[in-house]
């Protein structure tokens, strides 16, 4: 089902296909998410930069991070600047919701999943493996964005000649505990590196919920109360393993795995008040799992570099399977009946193949060409289980409307050109990418459908020198974003006692666009910038509502329309090498348009969001501070409310290869969201509280 206004001109495919028709008869291979000049390889030892920006991003070295020692990496992401990351693992660029993860410039199983996984992988993976953070808020057409802003977290590999390794260890309260060691060995042209860990984290949750709903088809109405607490406990085992070899002066080869799997038994007793008809239910529906998760991932890759000339290839597969047992008892307190028991389980697995060829080449006017092609296959299999139990016998009776199966199966085939160009005072980075992308939805019952659409999305980042210390930016980006596979399932799902989902096999990618200019200057001791942005939407991903038996059922539509019109900024100051202090935030209005049952609706709404840094660093004491504050806004057809975050982080150097770390997470325990939709057919209010108060005491030890 193609998309006119995005289809993909005749002739600039012709002329992309013909440039990289010479790409293939190149010599040799390479991966160039950089888009930096190729210059020889030269070995310097000095100090990183804590943050470099660079044309389409900005790099922050996070390897010496007091907070990442002993912390995970959703702890890392909420102290980096221009993100925020809730307590329960949204992450947002500049207010931009919409935010691609990846590992090492590549998408990964777990990371390419809806927000309640990736969140999961985020919140289980050591901080101290991370090396710096790519925050990319206008991707360029090297990219595969789907759809908006790119955070993309490096991994530390030491290269250092002889051996080296580290252990690291910390505790905190309700029992958890992480324990972890990684090292690396170099000798001549092979390095091999690896990691091993075992946490023992968790996250209490309590949440709150109230429904009044109406059905339009019957004229009931009613009311239905949730309310629960839970401390879900995870173990998480994690290995990961690498070789680098150099074959020669200018080429070498890399070889990748990583391992991790999470296990956890939580205890839901969800209370539930029905109201309907001047009738009223109560009952407890407990559950306790158990539930796993397990990710695998492996990437082979290869680079050529020489004179100016840098080709790459990589081919990546990984996989993430999950099984959720949604097994539950109802023990009915008014009026009361018999325990009802069900038997019920959520198995999925998602595998993601990709393959890619980059080449870059520096021109003469100290520019660069670039060239790529980007090849996935993804496959999302899901199957439900739901089944009443007879208490006496044991026997199940599967409901048929909740117990079923399908398979999503998205590819995706791409192109892109890039040319970085400078002149004078001048730097460009123009950039086009071709799609081609088929989803297919196939029922374990039923017909297999299909749709197709192609596009051409350009990409353009712009930097004026208007004087040493002064920079002009201007950056645009066009994407599209496929439908979460979860969105996409034909059959009914069982949520929960008041919810049931019913995906859209019929959704259609959103159109995204983004629009920024700003300017970066520097000055003794101080560096800020200040941008503005515009973002839109077109068939924008929204809830669908209805009633079956006087349950809420939710689906998914395209129809709606999203546009943020907004400002940025931060402040650096350094007044001397121990001291550092930082500030960024953001206000921006929001209007969104949702089709509702009784017509379209129209919403405006102002938010923004703001993030403090201070840090002092001794001879042998690290301090840092960092605090966040996300405002109220709007969600279709609703609202939700202001959440903070403070954090405090002690490192003290015990000795040359010994430290102590303490972190303090969430000191004033301010993750507590509210949230209200007020929809033709229900209102909804409550709140989730994710506990993230915690004090963790660690130590580090190095070997060298």
């Amino acid at each position: 089902m193609p998309i006119p206004s995005i289809t993909v001109p005749s002739l600039l495919k012709g002329l992309l296909a013909a440039s990289l028709c010479g790409l293939v008869t190149l010599p040799a291979p390479s991966h160039a998410q950089e888009q930096d000049t190729v210059t020889p390889t030269v070995t310097v030892t000095a100090k990183k930069e804590p943050v470099v920006k660079k044309l389409d991003k900005t790099v922050y070295d996070v390897s010496s991070m007091p907070r990442a020692a002993n912390g995970s990496a959703q702890d890392v992401l909420q102290s980096t600047p221009e993100l925020s990351v809730s307590a329960d693992g949204k992450i947002s660029v500049k207010g931009n919701t919409q935010v691609t993860v990846l590992i090492d410039g590549k998408p990964t199983a777990i990371t390419s999943g809806a927000g309640d996984e990736r969140a999961a992988a985020l919140q289980t993976m050591s901080g101290a493996d991370i090396a710096s953070v790519e925050v990319i808020t206008n991707p360029s057409a090297a990219y595969n964005a789907n759809g908006g802003a790119i955070v993309n977290i490096v991994l530390k590999r030491n290269r250092k000649p002889g051996a080296h390794a580290q252990v690291q260890a910390s505790a905190a309260d309700q029992g958890l505990w992480n324990v972890g060691t990684s090292g690396d060995v170099t000798r001549k042209n092979i390095s091999v590196h690896g990691n091993l860990a075992l946490r023992r984290d968790g996250t209490r949750k309590i949440r709150e919920s109230a429904v009044d709903w109406n059905n339009p088809l019957t004229g009931n109405t009613g009311q239905t109360l949730q309310t629960s607490d839970v401390f879900i406990r995870r173990t998480v085992e994690s290995a990961a393993l690498g070789v680098d070899a150099a074959l020669s002066d200018t080429e070498s080869i890399s070889l990748s795995g990583r391992h991790n799997r999470r296990r956890s038994r939580p205890l839901f007793d969800v209370l539930n008040i029905n109201r309907a008809d001047a009738a009223e239910t109560v009952f407890h529906r407990i559950s306790e799992g158990p539930n796993e998760q397990s990710d695998n991932s492996a990437s082979l890759s290869y680079s050529h570099q020489d004179k100016g000339t840098a080709l790459k290839a990589m081919l990546q597969r990984s996989t993430t399977s999950a099984l959720i047992d949604k097994s539950y008892r109802d023990v009915y307190v008014e009026p009361l009946y018999a325990t009802g028991y069900s038997h019920g389980a959520t198995g999925s697995e998602r595998r993601l193949t990709q393959a890619t060829i980059d080449w870059s080449r520096a021109t003469e006017a100290l520019g660069q060409w670039g060239m790529g092609l980007d090849f996935q296959s993804k496959v999302d299999d899901m199957h439900n289980y739901q089944a009443a139990v007879d208490p006496s016998t044991g026997a199940e009776t599967p409901d048929p409307v909740t117990t079923n199966g399908y398979a999503v199966t998205t590819t995706l085939s791409a192109a892109y050109l890039t040319e970085k160009i400078r002149h004078d005072k001048w730097e460009a980075l123009l950039g086009g990418r071709a799609e081609r992308m088929a989803l297919q939805v196939s029922p374990a019952q039923g017909y297999t459908r299909t749709e197709r659409w192609q596009a051409f999305n350009p990409s353009l980042h712009v930097q004026y020198a208007a004087s040493d210390k002064t920079d002009l930016t201007l950056a645009y980006r066009r994407s599209l974003q496929m439908p979460d596979p979860r969105d996409l399932n034909p059959h009914t799902t069982y949520v929960d006692a008041q919810n049931l989902s019913r995906g859209n096999p019929g959704l259609r990618p959103q159109l995204l666009s983004s629009w920024e200019i700003g300017a970066n200057a520097e000055a003794p001791h101080l560096n800020g910038n200040v941008s503005a942005f515009h973002r839109g939407s077109r068939d924008t991903v929204t809830d669908a509502r209805g009633f079956a038996d006087n349950v809420l059922i939710t689906s998914k539509q395209n129809g709606g329309r999203a546009r943020s019109t907004g400002v940025t900024g931060s402040l650096d100051w350094t007044p001397n090498t121990k001291l550092r202090f930082g500030v960024d935030g953001g206000a921006y209005r929001v209007r969104l348009d949702t089709p509702d049952l009784s017509g379209p609706v129209r919403q405006k709404g102002v938010s923004g969001y703001a993030n403090l840094r201070a840090a002092y660093s001794g001879e042998q004491d690290d301090v840092s501070l960092d605090a966040h504050l996300q405002s109220s806004g709007i969600t279709p057809l609703g609202r939700y409310g202001a959440t903070s975050n403070v954090n405090l982080t002690w490192k003290r150097q015990l000795t040359k290869t010994l430290s102590l770390t303490v972190n303090t997470n969430d000191i004033f325990d301010g993750a507590k969201r509210t949230y209200r939709t007020d929809a033709s057919t229900f209102r909804q209010s409550g709140f989730d509280h994710f506990v993230a108060r915690r004090v963790y005491v660690g130590l580090v030890k190095k070997i060298e």
